[in-house]
């Protein structure tokens, strides 16, 4: 029996709107629907099938670092459908596929639901914003959105370092240069080594990965141009402590200051499966004020979280209150409300007492009817 074929697997993806595709011997192919995996209906997969889907859809250099290296990564065009990044490995000698599906549709703020302030920020001349969260929370998405608003309005320089390139971007107001690393370019360090010479307005760091690439990216913004970047940390507190640890100790102090005065805005996400269909993205955001550029400069970043709260005219805040407001307005379980928490413990007791609450609201009208009863009588 032949195996399913790598292009009416995409077909699927595409058709049912699925986030990823996973290619895995001893199962049938799995697609990701709303956060869930689902099993295809198709054949169990043996080691035959996944190679001759890998060879279809890999690159000679690719395939070359898979024997090498063991693993390899590339994005690719599925007609005109939609782009895959694609991540290919070995496991018990066998090959595994996983493709992340990127809608060719670019998204508006309002769309992803996004803080209106961020419109604000994407003005802005110079300065670093980051957007983070854990693998799969959306941050591309958000990030190209961000990207795409900057090339429609304004006219800049956009260049791009990306691993690989995600969504294309063509040139709109501004011009647009995508750099892929692996491809353009051998690394993101050396990318940001040359980018200054580009005449570049805003840069795109796909990711913050290392010592290197976090102290250009910083530079980069410090000395005019609007760096976006991510990084894989949970919350804005998380993630200012993420950089600064990053760096050797007789380092931080300084690199407190240049976070101070270069870093303009912190957006953490986490994506969750919505209640029906589809998925919600939650939010943490932090604007860098005056007051909170002290507490980074003088080593107080624990007061963040606290501050995020008082900062609402800003449109600053926490997760956790993001949730409980998904969940109230019942766009979210209660279930994925705790999962998602960073206080987990914290988020069931608010669930708990806001259920326990509209429980008495709901037996409420009964014990009126009631007592107007026993007046009557």
């Amino acid at each position: 029996m032949a195996g399913p074929h790598i292009d009416r697997l995409l077909e699927t993806v595409i058709k049912k709107n699925a986030s990823d595709l996973h290619i895995s011997v001893g199962r049938p192919p799995t697609i990701r629907l709303d956060g869930r995996l689902r099993s295809l209906e198709t054949k169990v997969l043996e080691p035959d099938d996944s190679v001759a889907m890998m060879k279809a859809i890999t690159p000679e250099r690719n395939q070359q670092e898979i024997q090498e290296e063991g693993g390899t990564d590339f994005g690719f065009a599925f007609g005109d459908l939609g782009r895959f990044r694609v991540s290919v490995f070995k496991q018990k000698g066998n090959i595994s596929i996983v493709l992340r599906l990127i809608p060719y549709k670019l998204l508006s703020f309002d769309e992803i639901g996004l803080p209106k302030i961020c419109k604000a920020l994407c003005r802005r001349p110079r300065g670093m914003f980051l957007v983070t969260g854990p693998t799969g929370s959306g941050k591309t998405t958000t990030l190209a959105t961000m990207i795409d608003y900057i090339n429609s309005s304004f006219d800049r320089h956009i260049v791009t370092v990306e691993d690989p390139i995600e969504y294309y971007h063509g040139h709109k107001k501004s011009i647009i240069n995508q750099r892929e690393v692996g491809n353009d370019v051998p690394s993101f360090a050396e990318a940001l080594r040359r980018v200054l010479r580009m005449d570049p307005d805003v840069i795109l760091v796909g990711e913050l990965r290392d010592l290197e690439t976090m102290e250009s990216a910083i530079t980069a913004a410090e000395t005019g141009h609007l760096v976006f970047g991510t990084l894989h940390t949970t919350g804005c507190q998380g993630t200012i402590n993420r950089i600064i640890d990053a760096f050797p100790t007789h380092q931080q102090d300084q690199i407190r200051v240049q976070l101070s005065v270069s870093l303009i805005a912190v957006l953490s996400q986490a994506l969750c499966p919505r209640v029906g269909h589809g998925r919600v993205a939650a939010y943490e955001f932090m604007v860098v004020t005056p007051a909170m550029a002290n507490l980074i400069r003088e080593n107080k970043v624990y007061r963040i979280d606290s501050s995020i709260q008082t900062g609402k005219k800003f449109g600053m805040q926490l997760l956790d209150e993001h949730l409980f407001k998904l969940f109230s307005e019942g766009v979210i379980s209660g279930e994925e409300a705790v999962d998602k928490a960073r206080n987990a413990g914290e988020m069931q007791d608010k669930i708990d007492a806001f259920q326990r609450g509209q429980t008495l609201m709901e037996q409420e009208p009964g014990k009126e009817e009631e007592t107007i009863i026993l007046r009557t009588t």
